[in-house]
């Protein structure tokens, strides 16, 4: 996704497609848990070392004051719940407000904020970092280490004892690379890092087992063409700036049977397209993407109003989704979910 940053609403949308499972046979268990599991302390199978970024970060035991940046994700926050982590949150910037997971936007919404006051880039300034006295910090993309935009760096964290972590895609803030592989990365490193990887390989286990379930089910099956929007968002000049073409959806997309009516349209994250394109396409289907839209299904069929000549208006064909679209431990939600939608006679 493109990651232009001259204020603070840019970078605020430039970040959301970060995009962004449980024990058991279902995702959906007990993934709002904020209660710490494994064996946490030192002794266990640390040290243990991550190359990322191109930097080593080496951890003799598990973080226990970690800081969450913004970036307008939910990726790094929802993934330490699922992975009973929450206790060791000291103050968590992100927030959506809606999540596919039951419990899990109202135990994001308990996490401490660290009483920090934001910056213009709504994340955590360097002084207010440092008075946290954080052991690691996460961050979406190296954005949240940029000194020039007021952030610690990596370097000065790492002088007061802290190590740091950008999550998958954000080395190189190229999103729209991103695939369900790295929602899985994401997990076992924080695995790794906590010492709690039997845990992220369940979570795994049990996201792979769903979408295999789903994507068998939908197998042969016509693919139709899909639209991925943001509900009632601008992010660029023209009427549909907030269309998805490239990264994670297009993933989801492809293992719920569908595809991507506009992946061709551009070779970034977001395609930024005039309402003459968008009608001239034919969309099949309407995936509505929530980001602080209480009513996202209004905003799904004022679009079938608004280009009554789709088969998705002729069939009333659209789903809404939150979290589970992003980089994160919910994608199989998100699979599930487009796929019944796209292949009801299947399920």
């Amino acid at each position: 996704m493109p990651m232009n940053r001259p204020t603070a609403t840019a970078a605020l949308a430039a970040a959301l497609c970060l995009l962004t499972a449980a024990c058991g046979g279902s995702s959906s268990d007990d993934r709002a848990s904020t209660k710490s599991t494994g064996d946490t302390a030192a002794g266990g199978d640390y040290p243990v070392t991550l190359d990322n970024c191109g930097q080593k970060q080496t951890f003799e035991k598990a973080p226990s004051r970690v800081v969450v940046m913004n970036g307008a994700s939910v990726a790094e926050v929802s993934t330490l719940l699922a992975l009973g982590l929450g206790d060791k949150i000291v103050a968590n910037e992100q927030s959506y407000g809606m999540s596919e997971v039951p419990g899990r936007a109202a135990a994001i919404k308990k996490l401490p904020t660290g009483g920090v006051k934001l910056n213009e880039a709504y994340d955590i300034p360097r002084e207010a970092m440092f008075g946290l006295r954080p052991d690691l910090v996460l961050s979406v993309t190296t954005y949240g280490f940029d000194q020039k935009n007021g952030f610690a760096t990596r370097d000065q964290l790492k002088e007061v004892g802290a190590h740091t972590y950008v999550s998958p895609q954000g080395c190189d803030d190229d999103p729209a690379r991103m695939t369900i592989a790295d929602s899985y990365r994401l997990l076992r490193d924080m695995g790794k890092i906590f010492d709690v990887s039997d845990r992220a390989e369940k979570l795994i286990a049990a996201s792979e087992k769903n979408i295999a379930a789903v994507s068998k089910k939908v197998e042969g099956e016509k693919k139709p063409k899909v639209m991925v929007v943001f509900s009632n968002m601008s992010m660029g000049s023209n009427d549909f700036s907030s269309v998805l073409a490239q990264g994670i959806v297009n993933d989801i997309l492809a293992e719920a049977g569908g595809t991507n009516a506009f992946e061709n349209t551009a070779k970034t994250t977001f395609a930024d397209l005039s309402k003459e394109k968008v009608a001239a396409t034919d969309v099949d289907a309407l995936v509505v993407i929530s980001y602080n839209d209480p009513n996202p299904a209004a905003y799904a069929r004022k679009l079938l109003k608004e280009f009554p000549q789709w088969p998705a208006a002729k069939n009333n064909a659209y789903v809404t989704v939150s979290d589970s679209m992003y980089l994160g431990p919910s994608n199989d939600l998100a699979v599930e979910k487009v796929a019944k939608m796209l292949h009801p006679d299947a399920f």
